[in-house]
């Protein structure tokens, strides 16, 4: 399975309610997902919640796109990325 991140702007900024109704939000997204085979890791919101990083496994490009459509979210970019970290080489 392929990592990418995905880049958004959410011009109003973004709001996700840390009440039932957010949850119930983010299981949607992570429900439609699954039918592309995709799987949402997690997300970096910028301080103005314009802007997020968000980072997805996935079988291609296509698939991550597809879905983000089915969500009725925004893709600025699709980048295929590897991790990195600095305890790597121990």
């Amino acid at each position: 399975m392929a990592r990418f991140m995905v880049e958004r702007t959410f011009a109003d900024g973004l709001e996700v309610p840390m009440t039932g109704d957010g949850a119930k939000a983010c299981l949607s997204i992570v429900d439609k997902n699954g039918s592309n085979g995709v799987t949402w890791v997690h997300s970096y919101v910028t301080a103005d919640k314009k802007k997020t990083y968000c980072i997805y496994d996935g079988p291609n490009e296509a698939a991550i796109r597809e879905a983000a459509e089915k969500n009725g979210l925004p893709v600025d970019s699709v980048v295929p990325v590897s991790v990195l970290h600095p305890y790597f080489y121990y």
